[in-house]
């Protein structure tokens, strides 16, 4: 049976195991360049979530075992495709006339990355070696001299040694290094900001550059910050559900997403992953879904609900196979679902804010009064009852 079969069929028994007790359910249950559980092992670190994915990484790192390394090396891959990379693995084990790469990241700007994973930087890296990983990929033309760079991942922190030996070579400014654990936290911004701003922004961190001026680390922090503000309530000169809403109000964001994207797995019948803290997708069922979460808000009108909904996320889901809009009212038991296509017609009627910065975003408000739910839009618009969209109860 199919390693992620199990995780579905099972998740309590397969949560509680080592990632090299996984291994061992994958395929033939090891690791290598011709065996069946490669596909198997990296298929099922596509779907589990991220805290699973880290205490992998963690395990490679402080517990020794049989290939430890090898399966570090698909973690960490797994982990650069959920920061935007296109992941083309490479092998485990070196090979005469095959460059033995551990993995190629292809950035959304035409940037590559030759990524190179040690579990520990306990003896010296092979600079020299990775260096001409690269220059062989070049020769092939897989990869452009000016758009590309060498990234070195290690499994511990206590890098100086490592970052002595770089700096001391001719390499130097074509590698970057970073820990597993930074990467790790590189990975929770990402999913916990949805803005593409930010996301390019961290992968190009990633790219060596000579930090004199640091504009773009703290363009990160501040954009990172803006990103959760915007999403936790109106604006204040914003009318929602008949009042205006307090700066205090605006300091208390809600999330719970990730309940949304879980109740909605199963109301569709699909596995969603997170991608960024709003943008969900189970990627071989061609699905992708919003979940925005916003807290009730009292009024005239009844009960109401505030989102915000960018230009970016509507590509997103336009860009799906099948795209929803998944508005939590409240809860994870009160949720408006809307199929792209639908919310998009209704974009026209409804209030837009756009910032100085360049951005905009519409504002998505429903209000329920009794057993009815109503999408708000303009004063002269027609306003939906949108009661069958509701995905309701525990």
């Amino acid at each position: 049976m199919a390693l992620y079969k199990l995780w579905k069929e099972d998740p309590a028994q397969i949560r509680e195991k080592r990632v090299d007790q996984i291994i061992g359910f994958a395929g033939d249950g090891k690791l290598g360049d011709n065996n069946t559980a490669p596909a198997e092992f990296r298929a099922f670190l596509a779907k589990i979530p991220r805290g699973t994915l880290t205490r992998y990484a963690e395990e490679c790192v402080s517990k020794s075992f049989v290939d430890s390394g090898l399966a570090l090396q698909d973690i960490v891959n797994e982990i650069a495709s959920r920061l935007g990379f296109a992941v083309e693995c490479g092998r485990y084990r070196g090979k005469k006339n095959e460059i033995g790469y551990d993995g190629i990241w292809r950035g959304p700007n035409g940037h590559d990355i030759v990524a190179e994973v040690k579990t520990t930087d306990a003896y010296r890296v092979p600079i020299d070696t990775v260096a001409r990983y690269r220059r062989d990929l070049i020769r092939k033309g897989r990869i452009s001299e000016e758009s590309s760079s060498i990234l070195i991942i290690v499994g511990r922190e206590d890098t100086g040694e490592l970052e002595a030996q770089i700096r001391g070579s001719r390499h130097a400014w074509n590698v970057r290094l970073i820990s597993v654990d930074a990467l790790v936290r590189l990975l929770k911004i990402r999913q916990e900001v949805d803005d593409p701003v930010t996301e390019a922004q961290i992968r190009s961190l990633l790219i060596p550059r000579e930090y004199t001026r640091v504009d773009e680390i703290i363009d990160l922090v501040f954009s990172t910050t803006e990103d959760l503000l915007e999403e936790a309530s109106p604006d204040d000169d914003t009318e929602t559900a008949g009042r205006k809403v307090s700066e205090e109000s605006r300091d208390k964001p809600v999330s719970f997403n990730d309940a949304v994207a879980s109740k909605l797995s199963d109301h569709l019948g699909v596995e969603l992953t997170k991608q960024s803290r709003v943008i969900f997708a189970d990627v071989d069922a061609g699905v992708t879904v919003l979940c925005a979460v916003s807290k009730e808000y009292a009024g005239s009108k009844g009960t109401g609900y505030w989102f915000a909904f960018h230009p970016h996320q509507l590509e997103k889901l336009e860009a799906a196979k099948m795209g929803y809009a998944a508005f939590g009212c409240g809860a994870e038991s009160q949720i408006a679902l809307f199929p792209i296509e639908f919310l998009k017609v209704q974009l026209s009627g409804m209030n837009q804010t756009h910032r100085d910065d360049g951005r905009s975003y519409w504002h998505i408000q429903i209000h329920h009064d009794g057993n009815e739910w109503i999408l708000h839009r303009k004063k002269d618009e027609a306003w939906p009852n949108v009661s069958d969209n509701m995905v309701l109860g525990e």
